[in-house]
This record gives structure tokens, C-alpha cells and sequence, in this order.
């Protein structure tokens, strides 16, 4: 069992891109976990001053080349002589340095401590200087805080939702493998009928249930349970193939000599033995469940204001003339990609890593 373990974990390691995908996830989880004290402002707060400001530009020389450290200069707003446009201009006659581990807006991180200090920010007014990493939104607000918060909701969606559907699937695809006949029919017509409906319109109306006055919290639960619903019959399916193939097995044939109830054999034989494949599914399953969560909330039927999402967030560059003017708005779809892409590099190298001919046709 030890030396199963140990191959699986150095099958993974050699898979370079798996590597580059669980780097990149634990970097996004961990931006995601210390997200209220790595934004520099409250991703709800507007600021009229800055109105679809552009992203800061991060500086450590002045004109004249001397080295002040990284700091930022105020924006102004000029009128463009050509589109008479009202356009952002540096005013760099002034220099705001960046600090890290300056006070700001008060907010509880993780629920519990109530704090101001925020890992990097600059000490003038919000009315007169901001770093604006990711630029503004039309409101003024921080898109770099909004995407961090955003994250919040898309990444957790994406496990939750994985942890409910696999675990449905895999309760449902064992008994239907397990007691086989009308059972298995029963189901495998259900899952079928199901499987029969394109997904994005099954969410879709599935999220149009959710009632309009419910909080973003009920909302957010609500968007898990939709999804959950829909990603289990996969599971569900593979499953039954795999518990038909061990129900014949010599440990599940002494168990049921030895007079073990069937709901015991299925949930503490059969189903710890495919767990190796439910790790596998559960990975590749997350980008699902994330690209299902944006394309309701961008749609307009998934989470909505106050709370934030990624989804949510790319609803604002639904206009080319928009997108055109205002190219830092498809940022949000820039994470969504790297999330989907690194947990299906994941998902590749633990499914090469624990397929036992794998190693076998190596050797």
C-alpha cells in the first residue's frame, strides 16, 4: 500500500504540467483565503473620482532616474482634444510610495478579526490616489479587490459543488451496480432522461427557480445545489461499471457470508475502492463547475451584487465598444481560464498517475 502511494506521488512529479497546475492552484487558493487582507480596498466601496480608471502604473524611478522605491502617481482626469473624450492622465509632479502594511477600510478577516491593516496600499485620500493594480470599474471600485472576493465564490462553488455531485454519484452508481436488475434499469434510464437535456439550458432553468428577494448567501447555496444536481450522473455511471466489476470479488462475497448488511458493503468496500477514481473525477469536475457558475452569473442569473463572482464580474465587458474602450474589464476571464487550465493539468496527471499500466508500459 505504501509503495501504491509513493508511485502514484512521483508519477505525478514527473508530470510537468500537473506540477505547473498545483502550483498555480495553491497560489490562487491562497490569494483566495487571505483575500479581505490582500486587498488594499472594500470591494463594495465606489469611488467617483475614479470611474473605469485604468490599471496603476507601478514605478520606482522618477524623471530624473532617482530610485524612490515602488510608488504611484495621482490620475487626473484631461479631455481628449481628438475624442473629446474625459481620459485619466498621470500628474507626475506628485509621488504617492506604496507601503505595505498600511491601515485602511475595516473588515473582518475571515468573519472573525476585526482589522484596518491591509498587505499593500498608499496612505493619501481614495479621493486623491489609488493603486489600482486591475484599474476600475464603472462604479470606481477596485477591480483587483473584486476579483480576489470574486474568487471566493468561484473557486469554493467549483469544490463544493464537485464534493456534492461525486458524492451523490458515487451512493447512486454503486447501488444501481450493486443490486443490478430493475434497480439498475431504474436508474440508468433516469440518468439517461437527464443526460438527454443540453446542460447550460438545464441550468439555466434550473437557476431561474431561485427567487429574485433571497440574500447572496441563499443565493450562493442555491447556485452549489443547481450544479450538484446536474454533474453527478457522470459519476454515476462510471461507478455502476466499477462496483459490476467488484461485486464478484472474493472480499465481497466473504463479507456477505459473514453476514454484513448490503449498504455496508457498498459504502465501506465498494466505494473505498474506487476512491482512487473519485479523486481523479473530482478534479477533472471542478472546471465544470466553475465555467457553469460564470456563464449563470453572467447571464444574470446566478450570484448578484452585493456579493461578487467572476461571472458576475465579466457581465460588465458583454460590450465590444466597452471591452474596446476599457480592455481591463476581461481581466476576471483571464483567472477563469488559468483556474479551468490548472485543474485540468491536475486532474491529467492524477488520472496517468494512479493507472496502474501506466508505470507497467514505462517499464
Amino acid at each position: 500500500m505504501q509503495s501504491t502511494k509513493k508511485r502514484i506521488v512521483r508519477n505525478f512529479f514527473k508530470h510537468k504540467l500537473g506540477v505547473i497546475g498545483l502550483v498555480a492552484l495553491g497560489i490562487m487558493y491562497l490569494l483566495v483565503i487571505l483575500s479581505d487582507f490582500i486587498s488594499p480596498y472594500n470591494y463594495v466601496t465606489s469611488h467617483k473620482n475614479f470611474v473605469y480608471a485604468p490599471p496603476s502604473k507601478i514605478r520606482f524611478f522618477d524623471e530624473d532616474g532617482k530610485w524612490h522605491g515602488p510608488f504611484v502617481h495621482p490620475m487626473v482626469k484631461v479631455r481628449n482634444p481628438v475624442t473629446y473624450r474625459l481620459e485619466f492622465s498621470e500628474d507626475k509632479s506628485k509621488i504617492v510610495p506604496i507601503k505595505l502594511f498600511v491601515r485602511g477600510e475595516e473588515y473582518k478577516l475571515w468573519g472573525i478579526f476585526k482589522t484596518d491593516i491591509h498587505l499593500f496600499g498608499v496612505e493619501e485620500s481614495s479621493d486623491k490616489a489609488m493603486v489600482l493594480l486591475f484599474g476600475a470599474d464603472r462604479f470606481g471600485r477596485d477591480l483587483f479587490s473584486r476579483v480576489l472576493i470574486g474568487g471566493k465564490v468561484s473557486m469554493t462553488v467549483g469544490l463544493v459543488g464537485t464534493l456534492i455531485s461525486v458524492f451523490i454519484g458515487a451512493i447512486v452508481g454503486a447501488l444501481s451496480g450493486y443490486y443490478g436488475g430493475l434497480v439498475d434499469v431504474l436508474i440508468q434510464r433516469f440518468i439517461e432522461l437527464l443526460r438527454s437535456f443540453p446542460r447550460i439550458p438545464l441550468w439555466l432553468a434550473l437557476a431561474t427557480i431561485l427567487p429574485p428577494s433571497w440574500p447572496s448567501t441563499w443565493v450562493y447555496f442555491g447556485i452549489v445545489i443547481v450544479l450538484s444536481l446536474i454533474g453527478w450522473m457522470g459519476v454515476a455511471r462510471v461507478e455502476r461499471g466499477m462496483v459490476l466489476s467488484l461485486r464478484e470479488k472474493e472480499f465481497v462475497l466473504a463479507a456477505r457470508v459473514s453476514g454484513v448488511s448490503n449498504m455496508k458493503i457498498i459504502t465501506r468496500h465498494l466505494i473505498p475502492n474506487t476512491i482512487s477514481y473519485l479523486i481523479v473525477v473530482s478534479t477533472l469536475s471542478i472546471p465544470g463547475m466553475i465555467l457553469g457558475e460564470s456563464a449563470i452569473s453572467f447571464l444574470g442569473l446566478g450570484i448578484k451584487e452585493p456579493m461578487t463572482s467572476w461571472g458576475l464580474l465579466l457581465k460588465q465587458a458583454q460590450s465590444l465598444s466597452e471591452l474596446e474602450a476599457h480592455p481591463w474589464l476581461m481581466i476576471p476571464g483571464i483567472f477563469i481560464i488559468i483556474a479551468v487550465l490548472s485543474f485540468n493539468f491536475v486532474g491529467d496527471a492524477l488520472r496517468d498517475a494512479v493507472d496502474p499500466y501506466r508505470a507497467v508500459e514505462k517499464v
